[in-house]
Formats: C-alpha cells, structure tokens, sequence
C-alpha cells in the first residue's frame, strides 16, 4: 500500500508540474462558461423568432453546456498530454524503471488524471449552468430542483471527465501526441457530426461515445428518438472508455517503451 501510495504522489506531481496539462483544464473551464454564456445571451435575444416546434424543443439547461462543444476539445487535450509527455521527452522509460509493473503505473497515473479531470468537471458544469440561466431569464431558464436539471449538471461533469479519460486510452494505444490529435481531434469535430447529420448513419451515430455521453445534459426529450435514456447514452460513453483502457493496457504491456 505505501509503493501504490508512492506512485500515485509521483504521478500527482507529474502532472502539476507540467504547464501544458495545467493550461489545458484552465481553458475547458474558460471556454466552456465563456462560450455558454454567449450561447444563451443569443437564444435569449432570438428566442421569439424560432419556430412553434424549436419552441417546444427548447432545452434551457442543455443551452448553457452548448460551450462544451469547443471546451471538451481541451478536456480531451489534456487527456493526450498526461499519456504523451512521458513518450516525447522519454521519461516513460524511467518510470518503468522506477515502476515495472505497468498495470500499476497505468492505474496510478489514470486515477489521478481521471480525478483531477472530475473536479474540474463538476466545477465546469455548475459554473456554466448557473451563469448561463442567469442570462437566459425567468421566462426561459430552468431550475436546479426541476425534474433532470441536477441530474444534467452531474453529469455534463461526468461528460467531461470520461472524454478526458478515453482520449488517455487512445493515446496510450498510440503513444504519439501527433497521432493523438490527428485521430481524436477530427473524430469528435467532424465525423461525429457527419454521421449524426445524414439519415443514412444517423442511427450509428447514436453509439458514438459524444453523441451518446451527450445525451445525459438533456432535459428534453431530443425530437430524434433514440434507444436509451440519459444514463443509458452515459453506459455506452463508459463501454468506450473501458475498451479503450483495456487497448491501452495491452499495447503497454505488450511493446516496448
């Protein structure tokens, strides 16, 4: 217990030290509350021209995550800079060194990055909601004690978190920031999209782990049905992040540093 405590407190200062990680969660907060917060000031200001049926969709709650679209993007950065630093610089070698079983090693720097990712997580989704009905007004916000509101804050943070952590299982499969980015990068901001918006792969596009995950910030129920509920949408995101360990696991116990 005292080795495993050890190297959770290694990894721990491994990831404080390093800028970039660092910067990384700053800038999901930022981005996250600054862009929702602009998002409900538009659809405050716009709101009476809309449709009688984009009316009746109108989610309040989901309206104030909107940001996360380009603030998960720093949430998955700083899921590839926890793996990939260690390869860039070489120090992955020393830390197998210093720790040869590398199950434990993974675990370790999983825990602590997964942890750190959920603090700022939930700071992230209450610091968005809040501000965002605030500018939204009493006429179209919503309440934190309305049915599913708390239960879509909890979870845009949870949201957030896993993204972060499946990009750390990719890139311990890849081992390559470069590689890294240029794989989740255009997954989540482009074929994602693609596939959700052609009614050929609309339905494949329900199990992609962000259109999925993303289902658990609704309130209202989306006008294209889909075949699970909130948590259900949160179970398949989590399928991904598990399989996604489990490959990153195999490819380091398998290859060399």
């Amino acid at each position: 217990m005292a080795r495993n405590g050890r190297v959770l407190h290694s990894e721990w200062t491994k990831i404080r030290s390093v800028r970039s990680t660092v910067w990384t969660l700053a800038a999901a907060l930022v981005v996250t509350v600054g862009l929702g917060v602009l998002i409900c000031l538009l659809v405050r200001t716009t709101y009476d021209d809309l449709s009688p049926t984009d009316r009746a969709t109108f989610d309040a709650t989901m309206t104030s995550f909107a940001g996360m679209t380009l603030g998960q993007l720093a949430m998955i950065a700083f899921g590839i800079l926890v793996i990939s630093n260690e390869y860039s610089t070489g120090m992955i070698r020393a830390s197998l060194a210093a720790v040869p079983q590398r199950g434990t090693l993974m675990a370790a720097k999983v825990a602590v990055a997964t942890l750190l990712a959920l603090v700022v997580g939930m700071i992230t989704a209450f610091a968005a909601y809040f501000p965002g009905q605030a500018v939204l007004g009493s006429r179209l916000a919503s309440g934190i004690g309305d049915p599913g509101v708390l239960r879509a804050v909890v979870g845009a943070g949870l949201y957030m978190t896993l993204i972060a952590v499946f990009a750390m299982g990719v890139t311990w499969v890849l081992r390559s920031p470069m590689l890294a980015f240029g794989i989740l990068i255009p997954f989540f901001f482009m074929i994602s999209g693609i596939l959700s918006a052609v009614s050929a792969t609309r339905k494949l596009s329900y199990w992609l782990p962000d259109q999925a995950g993303s289902m658990i910030m609704s309130v209202v129920t989306p006008s294209q049905e889909r075949p699970y509920g909130p948590w259900g949408g949160m179970a398949v995101m989590a399928a991904w992040v598990v399989a996604a360990l489990l490959a990153g696991y195999l490819t380091l116990r398998r290859r060399d540093a």
